[in-house]
C-alpha cells in the first residue's frame, strides 16, 4: 500500500476533461509540480459533487502553489463525463478526473472499497513523485480543500510548521 514517502507507481489511466474534445491519458509521475490527488467514492453521488466543486474553486491557489489537481474514482471516464456535464455543481471542474475502472490505483492507495468504490482518501505528491500527505476518511464525510492547501503550502516551506500555521506567519526552528 502507497503512503507517506512511497514512490508513485507509473500508471496510465484515462481521464475526463472538460473541454477535451477526446478523453487524455494521465500518469502521476514524471511531473515537475506538486500534485494533489484526491479519491471519491462515485458519480451521481450526494456529498461528492460539493468536495469537487470546492476543490475547484481552489484551483488558482492550488495552481499558485505549482501543484495540479486530480480527481479519481473507480467509474469509467463515460460516466465522469455524462456526470460533469450535467449536473451543475460542477460546471467550474476544470482539472482531469481519472477513470480508475482496473481499480489497480485505488488498491494501490489502500482506499479501495469491497463493493469497489473508494474511500475518500487525499495526497499529496511531491514533483519527484513521493508521496508526502496522505489522508482518508469515510466515504460519508466531505473532506476540506482549504486544509489540504495549507497542508501543501506548510510542506513546500520545508520548515517545522505548527498546528494552525498559515503562509507567512513563523516556522519553528530548533534551537542549537
Amino acid at each position: 500500500m502507497i503512503t507517506v514517502g512511497n514512490t508513485v507507481p507509473e500508471l496510465v489511466l484515462t481521464a475526463y476533461r472538460r473541454d477535451e474534445a477526446e478523453f487524455v491519458p494521465c500518469t502521476l509521475s514524471g511531473h515537475d509540480r506538486w500534485i494533489v490527488l484526491f479519491f471519491y467514492p462515485r458519480d451521481f453521488t450526494f456529498v461528492c459533487p460539493t468536495e469537487l466543486a470546492a476543490f475547484a474553486e481552489l484551483a488558482d491557489e492550488f495552481a499558485a502553489e505549482d501543484a495540479d489537481l486530480v480527481a479519481v474514482s473507480t467509474d469509467s471516464a463515460w460516466s465522469h463525463k455524462a456526470w460533469f456535464e450535467t449536473q451543475p455543481l460542477l460546471a467550474e471542474v476544470g482539472y482531469p478526473v481519472l477513470a480508475d475502472t482496473t481499480q489497480e490505483l485505488s488498491e494501490a492507495f489502500g482506499v479501495l472499497t469491497a463493493d469497489g468504490s473508494a474511500l475518500r482518501g487525499t495526497f499529496v505528491i511531491d514533483p519527484s513523485g513521493t508521496v508526502r500527505h496522505a489522508s482518508v476518511t469515510d466515504q460519508n464525510v466531505g473532506r476540506s480543500p482549504e486544509e489540504t492547501l495549507r497542508v501543501l503550502q506548510a510542506l513546500r516551506t520545508g520548515e517545522l510548521c505548527p498546528v494552525r500555521w498559515r503562509p507567512g506567519q513563523t516556522t519553528l526552528r530548533i534551537a542549537a
